[in-house]
């Protein structure tokens, strides 16, 4: 998308892009649910949610501005997803906060000012946000690798074959395409298991908002995002679950549907948060 024109300034912000963060939907880059999504940011988790803005000042510099106007933003990010032009030019007076950096990789940048920088800091100036390291494994990155097998879910569907029968688990390389191995994965078995226990938890004392997200993904059929402490979940309430833990880098470990999955899969459904 374009870079919205600023008015004249340094102060004035070119507007890149922009996402939501609301319990529903939130980066997950930020925490495992929307609490702590907040909280990296320094803001109180309101009901309502906050929009994201994502842009350069007059100098060049990352800025993250947080408006209370969701529905603002909720409206650029569809006419974009579009194909259509949208100036998001957000009123001063929706303006929660302006923090320095982004959180998250932007591929654009503001035509006419200098490449995207960091701020110069003043006095009790927050460390400037920044996308987690690409050469890491952190629970930031296993987030961020469940949410794009929850976006390729297909792809990653079609390499475990036709729909199986019992309950296993098996290692995959975490790059999209990649098809799974043919092994057993002991370790990695005792991990989904734990991560499956906690999961039941879950349906008996509901955790953080925002830690089950629900989705609609065709007729009667859901997407489910779950994370937890050392693991995150993508499942279809039809079919079957993902799960990568932080025990095994960039792996990614089938759950097909057995005597445990499809009653879980139900219940945590029942208690997801689901976008308005």
């Amino acid at each position: 998308m374009a870079a919205t024109e600023p008015a004249a300034g340094d102060d004035a912000l070119y507007v890149l892009t922009a996402c939501l963060l609301t319990p529903a939907r939130f980066p997950s880059v930020l925490g495992d649910d929307y609490p702590a999504a907040c909280a990296a940011l320094g803001l109180e988790p309101y009901e309502q949610g906050y929009g994201l803005i994502f842009g350069q000042d007059g100098l060049g510099a990352r800025w993250t501005v947080v408006i209370d106007d969701v529905s603002l933003v909720a409206v650029a990010i569809a006419s974009w997803d579009c194909g259509m032009a949208y100036d998001l030019s957000p009123d001063e007076e929706s303006v929660v906060a302006g923090l320095p950096g982004w959180p998250l990789p932007v591929a654009t940048q503001a035509p006419g000012v200098p490449d995207p920088h960091d701020p110069e800091p003043e006095e009790g100036d927050p460390a400037p946000l920044a996308p987690p390291a690409e050469d890491a494994w952190t629970p930031a990155h296993r987030r961020l690798g469940a949410d794009e097998v929850a976006l390729h879910w297909n792809a990653w569907r079609e390499q475990i074959g036709p729909r199986p029968t019992a309950e296993r688990s098996a290692t995959a390389d975490a790059a999209p395409g990649a098809a799974p191995s043919d092994g057993a994965a002991p370790d990695a078995y005792a991990g989904v298991r734990r991560a499956m226990d906690e999961l039941h938890g879950y349906l008996e004392a509901p955790p953080p908002v925002g830690r089950v997200r629900s989705d609609a993904s065709g007729e009667g059929v859901r997407t489910l995002r779950a994370d937890g402490p050392g693991w995150s979940l993508v499942a279809r309430t039809d079919d079957m679950a993902f799960f990568l833990l932080d025990e095994l880098p960039r792996e990614v470990l089938p759950v097909a549907p057995g005597p445990r999955l499809p009653a879980l899969l139900e219940g945590l459904d029942a208690i997801a948060v689901r976008p308005s």
